[in-house]
């Protein structure tokens, strides 16, 4: 069996013996290397490949994110991790798009081992010759906004409040627009108008608002994609609601604050890669939605036929661009198949389910059902029914009021 080769760089010697020692039962799957600077890693990596490169934030001569730029640039394919004791602004900000996950220092092994196992495994599934090549064909390819990067950068720091993240939200004006529209909808069904960014943030939380900025964005790019059969504003809907079931899924399992938000998140942008596909390629898009109309089957697989691949892979490729956590871009990747992943209730899971039950309820027989054999596979087959139950108590079809907001 060949054996995944892992990175490992700290300037601080402790550090770097302390993995060694807590990492060393892994040695039978990966062939570890430990290096203490930005400098020799690249010189190591210029030899030979490595399937991961786990780097600290804070290193003198070149920190963690320099060095994550230059893999990024140089070996594009390797995943790039970072553990960071640090809420340092500037650095976190060059961090974005070049980084896969950020983990905090001190990281439980546990933890570490789990984000690179995942992120190994991820890889894997991405490295579909046809999503490379139809990728390097984009030209429109969203970019994370601004917005969001800042906003990251302001929860990160201690003096970051509910003020400051409106006032960051009011610099788009469009995006306000959209956020105080859906606030003051039915969907919320509050007895007043809310009209102040800030007080639009604080009610709907940072997660929310965070999901939100970016789903607005993505949606926002290719509004002007018009293709007969496919309707942005109908997709925006049902990944709005995609989100919502998640998280109360997520809740109903009493799911951790992480995994809640990261099924959120990915609930709300699982359909991203389908935005992608219509804007770039219009006229294979458009004979997509035929053959699936024809045929009366999938989308899924009218696409696969059409493209050599499928909006899961193209949309994970596209949030893995981001920089978003691994889990999110799992979740989007597999989230029509997630036996593809490791075998553990996540993210993925979650919004595997809700995406399913939404569909289901809104009697759309062509998408694909829900993976029994997974869910039995998890022991979790009997929650079936209670995640039906979330979903058709909260997220029944909309309402035209909720419609038209979103």
């Amino acid at each position: 069996m060949t054996k995944n080769r892992i990175m490992f760089v700290d300037d601080e010697a402790l550090v770097l013996q302390g993995l060694q020692r807590t990492l060393r039962p892994m040695r039978n799957e990966w062939d570890m290397e430990f290096l203490s600077d930005g400098a020799a890693a690249l010189a190591r990596l210029s030899e030979t490949p490595f399937d991961v490169v786990v780097s600290d934030m804070m290193m003198p001569g070149m920190n963690g994110a320099e060095l994550l730029n230059q893999v990024m640039l140089r070996h594009p394919k390797t995943v790039r991790l970072i553990l960071s004791g640090h809420a340092d602004r500037e650095l976190i900000l060059k961090c974005v798009g070049s980084t896969h996950q950020y983990l905090s220092k001190p990281c439980e092994v546990a933890a570490l081992k789990t984000t690179i196992t995942r992120a190994l495994s991820l890889e894997g599934s991405l490295q579909n010759e046809r999503v490379t090549a139809l990728v390097s064909q984009l030209d429109k390819l969203p970019s994370l906004p601004s917005v969001y990067a800042e906003m990251m950068l302001c929860l990160q720091s201690p003096n970051c409040s509910m003020e400051s993240l409106g006032e960051i939200v009011a610099k788009d004006i469009a995006m306000t627009a959209k956020i105080l529209k859906l606030v003051n909808s039915a969907f919320f069904g509050l007895g007043r108008q809310i009209s102040n960014p800030a007080e639009a943030v604080s009610y709907l939380g940072t997660e929310l608002v965070k999901s939100l900025v970016l789903s607005v964005h993505v949606f926002s790019q290719f509004e002007s994609a018009r293709i007969k059969g496919f309707s942005p504003e109908a997709l925006w809907a049902h990944s709005m609601r995609t989100g919502g079931a998640a998280k109360a899924i997520a809740k109903a399992e009493r799911a951790s604050p992480n995994v809640v938000n990261e099924a959120f998140v990915a609930g709300m942008l699982h359909d991203s890669g389908k935005l992608v596909l219509a804007m770039n390629f219009p006229d294979q898009y458009a004979r997509a939605l035929e053959l699936a109309e024809a045929n009366q089957g999938s989308l899924l697989g009218a696409e696969r036929e059409v493209f050599g691949c499928s909006h899961p892979e193209v949309g994970g490729y596209l949030l893995g661009l981001w920089g978003l956590p691994v889990p999110v871009v799992e979740a989007i990747a597999l989230h029509h198949s997630p036996a593809r992943s490791e075998p553990i209730f996540s993210a993925l899971t979650i919004t595997h389910v809700a995406n399913a039950l939404v569909h289901q309820l809104d009697g759309d027989v062509t998408e694909p059902a829900l993976d029994l054999n997974y869910l039995g596979n998890l022991g979790m087959s009997e929650r079936i029914a209670v995640w039906e139950e979330v979903v058709r108590e909260n997220f029944a079809q909309p309402t035209a009021a909720h419609a038209a907001a979103i």
